[in-house]
């Protein structure tokens, strides 16, 4: 009997072990949504303020600046870090980058702001590549799980959690409005420091949330990483020999202008001097809101490439008709008139984002589903490359030459992403 109970204590674990992992992958998404949408709400909406409330030297500005270059280097080799921490423990030790920037904020000095941000370039690049991964890998397994279309699933996940991201510009704007609303230039002391207090509370329980997570351990994680130098960078540079890749990537530049742009121009040169600084934090909420919607909507909507394609193009429109009106008609006025334009551009552009960013990364996810972390790491390293441009050079050059960059950039993309679909379209009916 001793026997047999031993034998029954020594199988329990094995058979209890199933039902920690039996969560489906669609709770798991919600779960990393959620996350998400409370770590972001706090971080989006700090960022927004950087430029505000740290103006001394340029501390905000600056920081941003060093924050986008780090997160463009790091990037570089995010890949094989998530391979080896696994996409679960990438999220949460790069949430932690999150938490001491917003710690720094409460106290900040060129000492603390510097350290915090290059330190967050790091937890970024592996907390996203992390992100893309998991999320491709939730999705794609409860297709297969339920015998529904990859595409179409890998749409419907994608969609869900960059609608909720595109919601934290609402969510986080809201809060910096209610709690420094009595202030100018960013309020007191008191009510900015609570502000980040507040969004403190709010990255903790992002990062229980992240905790709860399922594991989604991807064949080879446990193995060598890489036995050299070489090895490692042959892995990073992988994807670069693929021409979808080279394809996809003035799309993923175009995605980190057009959200530079919003961050540090369409708040200084469109909102400001008609709204003024209390306004930014309203045009943000509605330029989040109209995001999170079409994100939603063009998520449910994508079945595979040619679907993501058309939607592309109606994302890629509604910002050309934004840059063009911003070109050839507009000028700030008072009256009604004036003070609905910047909202109504804030709107239609990030109907605008919501769509492209929302289709390019399910297309990512789909076209490069055997190098989810290093075709996501490539990602971030366009994307923030790009943004950390737009920081550096916004001081020194005009609204109008802004503008002209982002009409160009559009159209270079665009261009590149309609020959992509022709290229995988054509190679699909070759091997058929």
């Amino acid at each position: 009997m001793d026997a047999l109970r031993d034998e029954e204590d020594a199988a329990a674990p094995l058979v209890a072990a199933p039902a920690a992992s039996r969560r489906s992958p669609a709770a798991d998404a919600h779960i990393l949504s959620a996350a998400f949408l409370f770590v972001f709400s706090a971080y989006g909406a700090a960022q927004n303020l950087e430029s505000t409330v740290n103006t001394k030297g340029d501390l905000g500005t600056v920081s941003l600046g060093i924050l986008y270059t780090s997160f463009t280097l790091f990037s570089v080799v995010a890949s094989p870090v998530v391979t080896r921490l696994g996409p679960k423990r990438a999220l949460v030790v790069g949430s932690s980058g999150y938490v001491l920037f917003i710690l720094a904020n409460i106290v900040p000095t060129w000492y603390t702001m510097v350290q915090a941000s290059l330190y967050l370039g790091f937890c970024a690049s592996i907390i996203w590549v992390g992100q893309g991964t998991y999320l491709t890998s939730a999705a794609l397994s409860h297709a297969r799980d339920n015998n529904l279309s990859e595409g179409r699933t890998l749409g419907n996940f994608t969609g869900e959690f960059w609608g909720i991201m595109a919601s934290t510009q609402v969510i986080g704007n809201l809060l910096s409005l209610a709690l420094l609303r009595n202030g100018k230039d960013g309020g007191s002391v008191t009510g900015k420091n609570l502000l980040f207090v507040v969004f403190l509370g709010c990255m903790i329980v992002g990062i229980v949330l992240m905790c709860l997570l399922s594991k989604r351990e991807e064949k080879g994680h446990n193995g060598p990483l890489h036995s050299s130098f070489g090895a490692m960078l042959k892995y990073i540079v992988a994807p670069l020999k693929d021409r979808r890749m080279l394809l996809i990537i003035p799309l993923m530049v175009y995605t980190g202008l057009q959200h530079a742009f919003v961050w540090a121009v369409f708040t200084k040169s469109i909102v400001t001097p008609v709204l003024g600084i209390s306004g930014v934090g309203g045009a943000m909420a509605i330029y989040g809101a109209a995001g999170a919607v079409c994100a939603l909507a063009t998520g449910y909507l994508t079945s595979g490439l040619y679907s993501a394609t058309l939607i592309v193009s109606m994302g890629a429109t509604v910002q050309a008709v934004v840059l063009f009106w911003l070109l050839l008609f507009y000028s700030p006025m008072g009256g009604v008139l004036g003070t609905v334009a910047p909202l109504l551009i804030g709107a239609l552009w990030g109907a605008g984002d919501g769509m492209m960013n929302t289709e390019l990364n399910a297309v990512v996810g789909l076209l490069f589903e055997d190098a989810k972390e290093a075709s996501f790491a490539q990602f971030k390293v366009w994307e923030c490359g790009a943004v950390a441009v737009i920081f550096f050079l916004s001081p020194h050059i005009t609204l109008q030459a802004m503008l002209i960059l982002m009409t160009v950039a559009l159209l270079i993309s665009f261009a590149a992403f309609l020959l992509l679909t022709f290229v995988v379209e054509k190679s699909s009916a070759v091997r058929s």
